[in-house]
């Protein structure tokens, strides 16, 4: 029996394994009718690189436009990255693309900001790419782990062929 799922949280950390995972998003969201939701998210800087931050940049504008520009560029690499995907898909499939929802890029701590969206958007799927390493112990990697561990919908770990 096939779950019937409407909205589907894609998780992308611009990674070949998370690109390769957005194929099994575009195809689940193609056969249930799914929203898909995209969420990247820019890892917060830790407590020593803010510091350090502070220490060379002592303009406040100019270290908050420098933190928005982090962001920036990962939304605009997200655009880039679907608009390559899209065009690699046959007319049929690039219907799905209308099935995308929304696209949000932010600047949070991963697991954290995956699960939180996940609610908030009321998704009943989350699909993410394993970690790109292989090795057996860190093959989820972390972020994966922890969504794994802590969501109450299920998880897609898809890796990388």
């Amino acid at each position: 029996m096939f779950a019937n799922f409407t909205k589907i949280l894609y998780c992308t950390d611009m990674s070949q394994t998370s690109i390769h995972a957005f194929g099994y998003a575009a195809q689940l969201a193609k056969l249930s009718g799914a929203e898909v939701h995209i969420l990247h998210v820019v890892e917060e800087l830790s407590s020593d690189a803010k510091v350090t931050l502070q220490t060379y940049i002592m303009n406040e504008d100019d270290r908050r436009r420098m933190l928005d520009e982090r962001v920036a560029q990962a939304k605009a690499a997200v655009e880039e990255r679907q608009d390559k995907f899209w065009a690699g898909q046959d007319a049929a499939d690039q219907a799905v693309r209308g099935q995308i929802k929304s696209v949000e890029v932010c600047e949070a701590y991963p697991a954290e900001q995956i699960l939180k969206s996940s609610i908030e958007l009321g998704c009943d799927l989350i699909i993410m790419g394993a970690h790109e390493k292989g090795l057996t112990h860190t093959f989820l990697g972390g972020v994966a782990k922890s969504v794994l561990r802590r969501s109450r919908v299920p998880a897609l770990i898809v890796p990388l062929p």
